[in-house]
């Protein structure tokens, strides 16, 4: 069918105030802006392919993936299309189908030097992931790296200025001096950071799948979502609401790490909080307190430059033991990602989950990290790729069906750090201000004060940090397309 000549000059005017709303970070609404140029003209394989482009920005791997392949199918000799396709594969960990992409773009655009660089960094992790996987011992034979730890063995050198842990507990002045030494972009001796983390690990490892929280008539509870090593944020989290102690509670709802170069610090100070005062630090496992999350998005490779590789082991160790939700009250029910997608799950269903493992690509633990609210009424494809998306209706029969209030999740970024959502009845969270130093937005945490539980939302923006850019260790391909 011709598209008619009015309509084609429409739809290059949205396309054009698509392209200035993503230059300036607009990202969102660059996706709106490419809708319409599409409606007006669904011929046009470079208006997929920078919707595609947007929604990669906003972590949407599966609607990237759509929209690439839809650009392929109405001009399958437009080489950015497979070369979309394949940045989002990459995101996902897909590395196989990101080769077959990037082979693509090569064969077509033989003297692309960037398209050359991206396929070599392709070529190599997937010889790396098949070495992993022709070197690895199964599941059931691989002795925990844990147990082969004995961090009192290790000498703390006469000059080390740090913080120190006298003994095995660990004290708020040395929570503080160690904080104080992360500001000042100081390392902590790696027999403490051994020391927090295996006793991080045996508190996890007692907690069930589903953790009950109670605050007394007249307390009050916090809510953190993402921070994703922004270490300084996190810091002003502190200033703003005041140290985590049984009198002050936290729950950190995931995602501690990964994106933010700052993640070792993050994820030592929440450790050394927990091991301080178990009821004061409570904290879930999000989607990026993975092992194949970890690989790509930095987390990896800060560890082993900041610590060492058996503290790479360790931390996929302890991500494992991670509960992976909580109750307030009986009354509000917090989760890293979302809710399933079927009907009737019960509270006794995810408390019976065996969470200690890799996170699976389909099933109930995989939804609860990688879920979306979305403002349809049911469910629908995830645009991430993994997961689902799940209307008010799923919602208000979740909590129906457990006598609930509310639902509190985060894994996703909000323009003001969070967003009420199907009703009322979900709240999304997120703290990670100015995300990745490019998004712009606000951080948030709410308070929640019994008997009443009304959630108390703060926001608060971003603060300056050392010039150490996001993704600084994240994997070469991945830094190429960020």
């Amino acid at each position: 069918m011709e598209v008619d000549n009015s309509n084609v000059s429409k739809a290059e005017e949205f396309k054009r105030s698509a392209n200035e709303a993503f230059n300036a970070h607009r990202f969102t609404q660059a996706i709106e802006l490419y809708t319409q140029a599409i409606e007006l003209n669904d011929k046009n394989a470079v208006y997929y392919a920078n919707r595609a482009f947007a929604h990669l920005r906003l972590e949407e791997y599966g609607s990237a993936i759509q929209d690439a392949t839809r650009a392929i199918e109405v001009d399958p000799k437009y080489s950015k299309g497979y070369y979309r396709r394949g940045a989002a594969h990459l995101a996902m960990g897909k590395f196989k189908e990101a080769l077959k992409d990037f082979q693509q773009v090569k064969k077509m655009c033989p003297n692309d030097t960037d398209a050359s660089k991206k396929l070599k960094e392709c070529e190599k992790a997937v010889m790396k992931l098949k070495f992993e996987e022709a070197i690895a011992v199964p599941e059931h034979q691989r002795r925990p790296i844990a147990d082969s730890i004995d961090f009192h063995s290790i000498d703390v050198e006469p000059q080390y200025s740090g913080a120190r842990i006298e003994g095995d507990v660990v004290t708020l002045d040395f929570v503080k001096k160690m904080m104080d030494d992360f500001k000042n972009q100081k390392c902590l001796h790696k027999c403490y950071a051994f020391q927090i983390v295996l006793q991080t690990r045996e508190m996890l490892k007692a907690l069930p799948s589903l953790v009950d929280i109670n605050v007394p008539d007249g307390k009050h509870f916090t809510v953190c979502g993402d921070v994703h090593g922004q270490y300084y944020d996190l810091l002003n989290i502190f200033e703003l609401n005041g140290l985590p102690s049984e009198e002050n509670p936290y729950l950190f709802n995931g995602d501690f790490v990964d994106r933010g170069s700052f993640s070792v610090e993050v994820i030592l100070t929440l450790f050394a909080f927990k091991c301080m005062c178990p009821s004061g630090m409570y904290l879930a496992r999000g989607n990026h307190e993975s092992k194949n999350m970890n690989k790509i998005y930095g987390f990896e490779g800060e560890v082993r430059s900041k610590l060492n590789e058996t503290f790479v082991e360790l931390f996929s160790e302890v991500f494992c033991c991670l509960p992976l939700a909580h109750l307030i009250n009986e009354k509000i029910f917090i989760v890293h990602g979302g809710l399933f997608s079927v009907d009737g799950v019960k509270l006794s269903d995810i408390r019976a989950i065996d969470r200690f493992c890799e996170p699976p690509e389909e099933g109930l633990m995989c939804e609860l990290l990688w879920s979306d609210p979305q403002p349809l009424p049911g469910r629908g494809p995830s645009k991430r790729g993994v997961g689902l998306s799940f209307g008010a209706d799923v919602t208000k029969r979740f909590l129906q069906d457990n006598n609930l209030d509310l639902v509190v999740r985060s894994h996703e970024v909000k323009d003001e750090g969070y967003e009420i959502d199907h009703d009322g009845k979900l709240i999304t969270v997120f703290s990670a201000p100015n995300y990745c130093d490019q998004m712009g937005n606000k951080g948030a945490f709410i308070k929640f004060e019994a008997p009443a539980l009304k959630p108390n939302i703060v926001t608060f923006s971003a603060v300056p940090h050392p010039d150490v850019k996001p993704m600084a260790y994240a994997n070469n391909f991945l830094r190429l397309f960020s």
